[in-house]
């Protein structure tokens, strides 16, 4: 069984020149809980100081333009009506001891007119094989636009734009979303990428729009404040990669020499080869986000340590931190976690299932029991 009080986890860590409390990081997790307008109201302030204590947290995908958007009630960081926003929320965290990065995300063919008013762009005319969520319900995917060159140079600089946003808003950093299918893994992978000119066909035109953007990205605002998240061999918004093993290499070696922040791993299963080929190539920070057979104080701890084993730096959790405010000190208790309410309740707007989860010293008390009759 995990020591709690001897975890690695719980130690001290490093990020470049942030001083970590520990090895856990909250996972950028989509809540829709922002306005129409992308502009993350009091209740996202709320909610990320509820968990400041965790080591760093990434916030959920905001868009860099209007056409990135993805489903309603995201957020997004392209205004100073977004920076406003964004700034109440990094203001509420710092004041609690926190730490922010900002994903920032395209969705590319995961969009629809409904919900942003605009096509959705894409490197192919390939729709989503699924309905998405729109403010109409579920609707059939829309087949979205080849974007030109011009349009593609024109959302890195979008990209640029975004992390200079996130600056202003008060996050001590971004974290460039290439994985989950949106649009940088929409290039990437050779099932939603069937240009024929420098971004695609050949490996290393297909990874030429992910670097270039995280190289805009680095340029305007640093590249140690920089991070990258991907996800190699998952197959998630009809992103099915047939190379894995030969496209990431490609990928990692174009940003070797920038000396980011962080590569950050989705569903890093140390079951499958993808993670430790990673680590063996990457020689940056890597914060590996775990696969959890169950949620409990137990299981949190046992993988984390596995990821540290294997030779990750920082560990990332999504659904831990949504249900539990307070994970950072039921696991240094070895207390038990609140389950995650019904899926559901983590897209919908409102308190439920976002803001009303109990930490320990709200959660109800168990009756002791009546010591046993004598006789």
């Amino acid at each position: 069984m995990t020591n709690a009080a001897t975890s690695r986890l719980l130690q001290p860590a490093r990020l470049g020149d942030l001083r970590l409390p520990h090895h856990l990081v909250m996972a950028p997790m989509t809540r829709n809980r922002a306005g129409a307008d992308g502009v993350p109201g009091p209740i996202v302030a709320t909610y990320y100081a509820q968990r400041a204590t965790a080591g760093l947290i990434i916030a959920e995908a905001a868009t860099p333009n209007a056409v990135g958007q993805t489903y309603p009630n995201i957020t997004a960081i392209h205004s100073p009506e977004h920076v406003a926003g964004w700034r109440r929320v990094t203001d509420a965290v710092r004041a609690r001891g926190g730490r922010m990065f900002l994903q920032i995300q395209h969705g590319g063919r995961v969009g629809h007119p409904d919900t942003s008013g605009l096509m959705p762009v894409a490197p192919s005319p390939i729709p989503l094989p699924d309905t998405i969520v729109t403010p109409r319900g579920h609707r059939p995917a829309v087949v979205p636009r080849e974007m030109t060159v011009e349009e593609i140079h024109g959302t890195v600089a979008d990209f640029a734009a975004a992390a200079r946003n996130a600056l202003d808003a008060g996050f001590a950093g971004v974290e460039v979303h290439a994985a989950n299918g949106y649009l940088l893994h929409q290039f990437l992978s050779g099932n939603t990428n069937h240009r024929t000119d420098d971004y695609g066909g050949t490996l290393a035109n297909r990874v030429r729009f992910v670097v270039e953007v995280v190289r805009a990205v680095a340029r305007e605002i640093g590249a140690q404040r920089v991070g990258v998240r991907v996800s190699p061999g998952l197959v998630v918004n009809g992103v099915e990669e047939d190379d894995t093993e030969r496209l990431y290499p490609v990928l990692l070696d174009a940003l070797a020499d920038l000396d980011l922040a962080y590569l950050h791993v989705v569903k890093a299963d140390l079951g499958q080869p993808h993670f430790q080929a990673i680590r063996e190539r990457w020689s940056g920070v890597l914060i590996g986000n775990p696969v959890l057979p169950a949620l409990t104080t137990e299981e949190v701890l046992r993988q984390g340590e596995r990821l540290l084993d294997a030779g990750a730096d920082l560990v990332s959790l999504g659904r831990p931190f949504l249900a539990n405010p307070d994970l950072v000190e039921r696991l240094r208790r070895g207390a038990p976690l609140n389950p995650v309410r019904d899926r559901h309740l983590m897209y919908v707007g409102g308190e439920t299932g976002y803001t009303d989860y109990p930490t320990l010293d709200q959660a109800p008390q168990p009756v002791p029991r009546p010591a046993p009759a004598t006789v």
